[in-house]
């Protein structure tokens, strides 16, 4: 096993320690552009996210609702490509302590690199390790056909992550908990992420069934948009993860850059203190 892996188990051994939950914000590479999301990673970084996730952002988000598709759509109108978002996070990884964790869907990570490596991960996996990354997550991609990806992922170093739901049953959960690396993404709600006023009441029964099947890590995602419900879920859970909701806030601002990310140390301040 390789850095990667190895820095976010380091993360959650440390938050145990400090019966602390971790904090995931989720960033679109390359919304409003690559420098200010090199700034933002940064930024958030100093204001206590645990790990940030990064999006590479792609023409057909299935499992995102209409903040993330917008963000993702206004990326490409900029020209980013995944091998610029690598290359960003090479440029940064020295000056950011905490893992980043890349989420992509399948298309961009068998297309990437030359028409040759066409369908093939490896090219993707072996230069996100060489540039920094520690996880990755696919959407849309399930454990039982990601035996490849997950062999290349420890060859490399990179934390596998796969993602469990409501509804998920107990045999679906056995196989993702065996699958993923670092933690577990367990997604809150059934349909697509967004911001949401209050969360589905299955996510409680969900979690504590997973958490009874794993002693990895689990991480709760899609929905969660207050301090409030970062607090609840981080009594359970062992790390929440913030997306739609951050990118709501900062959207208005866009074009201000000091103020965007102003506006976003506040937003992961307030559900710090929460979690």
């Amino acid at each position: 096993m390789m850095l990667g892996t190895l820095k976010i188990r380091e993360v959650f051994a440390r938050l145990r320690q400090t019966h602390r939950k971790a904090l995931i914000p989720f960033v679109m590479a390359g919304d409003p552009s690559l420098p200010a999301t090199a700034q933002l990673i940064q930024a958030l970084a100093g204001v206590g996210a645990d790990c940030v996730e990064v999006g590479i952002p792609f023409s057909d988000p299935l499992a995102d609702g209409p903040t993330i598709q917008r963000a993702s759509s206004r990326a490409l109108g900029t020209g980013v490509t995944p091998a610029a978002v690598l290359k960003m996070i090479a440029r940064i990884k020295r000056r950011v302590a905490v893992p980043l964790i890349l989420l992509s869907y399948w298309n961009p990570v068998v297309h990437y690199g030359s028409r040759r490596a066409a369908c093939d991960p490896a090219p993707f996996l072996r230069d996100a390790a060489r540039c920094g990354v520690s996880g990755l997550i696919v959407p849309d991609l399930p454990p039982d056909e990601a035996d490849g990806l997950h062999d290349l992922g420890r060859r490399h170093g990179i934390a596998t992550i796969f993602l469990a739901a409501p509804t998920s049953p107990a045999y679906r959960l056995r196989r993702i908990a065996r699958a993923s690396e670092g933690f577990i993404y367990y997604v809150s709600l059934t349909g697509t992420t967004g911001a949401r006023r209050q969360l589905p009441p299955d996510w409680l029964h969900g979690v504590r069934e997973l958490k009874l099947l794993t002693t990895k890590p689990v991480c709760v995602g899609f929905g969660i948009s207050t301090p409030a419900h970062a607090r609840a879920v981080g009594r359970v859970a062992d790390g929440v993860i913030v997306g739609s909701a951050l990118l709501n806030a900062l959207e208005p601002f866009r074009n201000q850059r000091r103020r965007w990310l102003r506006e976003a140390a506040a937003f992961l301040r307030g559900l710090r203190r929460a979690v």
